[in-house]
């Protein structure tokens, strides 16, 4: 079994994972080098975060194929840590958010994905795609026209090769030839030289020259603990993207344990926190990259590319990359998602939308994706709310009314509930039959309490039947309509 997994994860595509690597690699580098810049860190930081934590993912995730490295997201979380306390006391924050993130892999949090819908991971996708659009626009402003001659260049060979073969990646095709034409030609457009100074030596293992100690501690676990936050979220919702591409499974847990491994390595290496990558994972995906060799092939190429090739990886224009970024945003927008606004339930397209509005007016993922699921839950709670259903009929010739409930009771649809009663009704005995119906919460048992001591106000004998075992267990708990004492505090005596 262990032989046959090892097989599929590294050896069962291995040329396509290795080209899908290089592509992924060459991608890698200007988006290191710019979140670096984000965080107010020297681009080597970034870069040997993105090295380490690609490489090391490629063991230890829980998703095959899918790219972690240095991420916007989590470059924007760290500003104000570097900005106030430098360099040494971030490397201290990803060691910790490191140890958080393997905490949640351990508390199997993990399966907390199940709660987000399908209309969020849509919305989150459709936000980023729209992100990675507009990182590009300041390549594309106050710049020449061989710049979007290049660019439209770019884009018509990676979406036209196909058609002649597919057994080089389009993208890889795209860089290599416009890199060359920029070369031959003489052009004066910006290479990837110009985003930042390329590190010349391998990354060293290190400590944190920091004090170890409490004040330490508060000072970096707020930033620590908003990391691991956001770096699982993204890498979760990332999982689940690429699970659809690929039509695989991956285990979330594991994954977030390797993320904590990952980011703890990098933090030795002098690297910053990062997660996974979806606008680099579809790049992967789309070139070939299936198995976990795919993510091991990009790090150990950004590595060797960027130490031991820097001179010739500078003179890459970065209109190339961003063709193929354009590429990823036009791919990883769910242009479907357009055509269900109209299709859809109003619930659904409202929760997308607000879900792209807030990542997108925001930046912040974590932020847009905690909005949609809160909406979704509300939107959800309102729904089963309304399935609730009181039916009503006399027997025993007028003295006893029947009610009969169908349905959940809890927080939602509480009022509800209590409304469906007639209170008025001159009565000498009440049955209520809750054998089709399930009490959830502690304001569902308030409301059925609220209804028998109402009844028994008017005079009446009230009769509670079918309970099942859960409701019951949690009725017997918490109510207070056999309890004479509570009975009187709840009628104001």
């Amino acid at each position: 079994m262990l032989k046959k997994r090892i097989r599929q994860d590294w050896l069962s595509n291995i040329r396509g994972d290795l080209l899908a690597g290089l592509v992924v690699a060459l991608a890698l580098i200007p988006e290191a080098i710019a979140f670096s810049i984000i965080a107010g860190v020297d681009p080597k930081v970034g870069l040997y975060a993105s090295f380490c934590i690609a490489v090391v993912i490629a063991f230890t995730g829980g998703r095959p194929g899918m790219i972690s490295a240095a991420t916007g997201a989590m470059a924007l979380v760290m500003v104000m840590l570097v900005k106030e306390h430098g360099l040494q006391y971030l490397l201290a924050a990803t060691l910790l958010t490191g140890v958080l993130q393997i905490g949640a892999g351990a508390l199997r949090l993990g399966a907390l994905m199940r709660f987000v819908s399908r209309s969020v991971i849509t919305g989150f996708v459709n936000a980023l795609a729209i992100l990675i659009f507009l990182a590009q626009l300041p390549e594309l402003t106050n710049v020449t026209w061989v710049v979007y001659a290049m660019v439209a260049a770019g884009l018509a060979i990676i979406y036209l090769f196909p058609y002649v073969t597919r057994s080089i990646p389009s993208p890889l095709v795209c860089i290599v030839v416009l890199t060359a034409v920029a070369l031959m030609a003489g052009l004066d457009i910006r290479t990837v030289g110009d985003m930042g100074e390329l590190p010349d030596s391998l990354p060293v293992f290190l400590l944190p020259d920091v004090p170890w100690n409490f004040e330490t501690l508060a000072i970096i676990f707020p930033v620590s603990a908003t990391l691991a936050v956001v770096g699982l979220l993204e890498s979760m919702m990332t999982a689940s993207i690429v699970d659809d591409l690929t039509d695989t499974p991956s285990n979330k847990n594991r994954e977030c344990v390797g993320q904590g491994v990952a980011n703890i390595a990098s933090g030795f290496l002098g690297g910053m926190a990062g997660c996974a990558m979806i606008g680099q994972s579809v790049i992967n995906v789309k070139s070939g990259g299936r198995g976990r060799l795919s993510a091991l092939a990009a790090g150990v190429f950004l590595l060797i590319m960027v130490v031991f090739l820097g001179p010739w990886v500078k003179q890459i224009p970065m209109a190339a990359l961003v063709a193929v970024m354009i590429m990823v945003s036009i791919g990883t927008f769910s242009w479907e998602s357009l055509r269900n606004l109209t299709k859809h339930p109003k619930s659904s397209s409202v929760v997308m939308i607000a879900t792209v509005i807030v990542v997108v007016a925001t930046h912040d993922l974590a932020k847009g994706v905690f909005v949609g699921v809160l909406l979704s839950g509300i939107f959800f709670a309102n729904k089963v709310g309304r399935v609730l259903r009181v039916d009503t009929r006399t027997e025993d010739e007028g003295r006893l009314r029947a009610y009969d409930v169908v349905g959940q009771v809890f927080f939602a649809s509480a009022e509800t509930f209590v409304s469906s009663f007639d209170f008025r009704e001159v009565i000498q005995r009440v049955r209520i039959d809750v054998s089709r119906a399930h009490f959830w919460d502690i304001t569902a048992v308030s409301a059925l309490d609220k209804v028998v001591v109402k009844f028994r106000r008017e005079g009446a004998e009230v009769e509670v039947l079918g309970m099942n075992e859960a409701s019951a267990t949690l009725v017997d708990r918490f109510a207070v309509h056999d309890k004479p004492d509570a009975v009187e505090r709840l009628m104001g005596h």
